[in-house]
């Protein structure tokens, strides 16, 4: 529904950051529709919207203690909720969970997150080195430097989670859990990352083909055209350098994050563009989205 979030720091030292606007759903945002915030919660542009209490109570959690936090998702699906309730957590049950176990970290119920008091426990929790999460009894949680790493990450996490509830449909003693030695195996194999340079260009790819299958004015993509960093971009009406915003696309499944994390690099842009002439030209020459 319209009660997950997803944010990105705004490069810079106060550790401002973007939010979405509290009671839109994902394929509705649109990078001028983003709400700019710093770690106090105090809304930074005028903006006829505003934010959720507990997204942003968890948000500025990360944020405010974790340097490579650069982008941060906080999903209540079906599956991963299902398994943030069950008392052993995330088994290694399939590959995808012995990807995801490495990195997964875990953060006792303590309610519906409005108690500021909270954020340092839950970043006690995380820890310096985790980089997705089970929120007890409540939902999932991935952290990135790029918004690739944060999506694939958190595609992983509810992947496996998916896959376990699939799983134990079975009953618990009728389930393999994987042997030691490939647990080990694996930990090592993916020790430098999970592959979000290799998994987002593919995902990026798909979303600019049904970019243009849902939107006819956009014409056909060619064939051996690369997938650009962002679908459309355009303007708004006014000033050149004034916020850009993204055609509303209506995605199926994780390509709505998808959708959400540009929106988050092209309102980084945009912004940048009217705080520091030029900045945003920089901003896509360097790369600094990570795509």
């Amino acid at each position: 529904m319209i009660y997950t979030h997803i944010s990105a720091r705004i490069p810079g030292p106060e550790h401002h950051f973007l939010i979405n606007p509290y009671g839109m759903f994902f394929e509705e945002i649109t990078a001028s529709s983003l709400v700019k915030i710093d770690l106090e919660g105090n809304i930074l542009h005028e903006t006829p919207y505003f934010i959720n209490p507990a997204g942003f109570t968890i948000h500025s959690a990360v944020h405010s203690a974790r340097e490579d936090a650069q982008y941060v998702m906080h999903l209540h699906s079906d599956q991963g909720v299902a398994v943030s309730a069950q008392k052993d957590g995330l088994l290694p049950l399939s590959q995808h969970a012995l990807i995801v176990l490495p990195r997964l970290a875990y953060h006792d119920y303590e309610g519906i997150a409005l108690n500021l008091d909270e954020r340092e426990r839950l970043v006690a929790d995380l820890g310096e080195k985790s980089t997705l999460m089970l929120l007890r009894n409540h939902g999932t949680l991935s952290v990135g430097k790029t918004a690739a790493d944060c999506w694939t990450g958190m595609f992983y996490l509810e992947r496996a989670c998916k896959q376990q509830v699939m799983a134990l449909s079975v009953g618990r003693d009728n389930v393999l859990i994987a042997p030691q030695q490939a647990q080990d195996e694996v930990r090592s194999q993916v020790s430098r990352g999970i592959g979000g340079g290799l998994a987002w260009p593919g995902a990026l790819r798909r979303l600019d083909r049904e970019t243009r299958a849902t939107t006819p004015e956009l014409g056909a993509a060619p064939a051996t055209a690369r997938s650009p960093r962002f679908p459309p971009v355009r303007e708004t009406d006014g000033a050149p350098g004034q916020s850009c915003y993204l055609n509303r696309i209506h995605i199926v499944a994780a390509l709505n994050f998808a959708v959400m994390l540009l929106s988050l690099d092209a309102a980084i842009a945009a912004r940048h563009s009217v705080d520091q002439r030029g900045a945003a030209a920089r901003l896509f020459k360097s790369g600094w989205s990570g795509f």
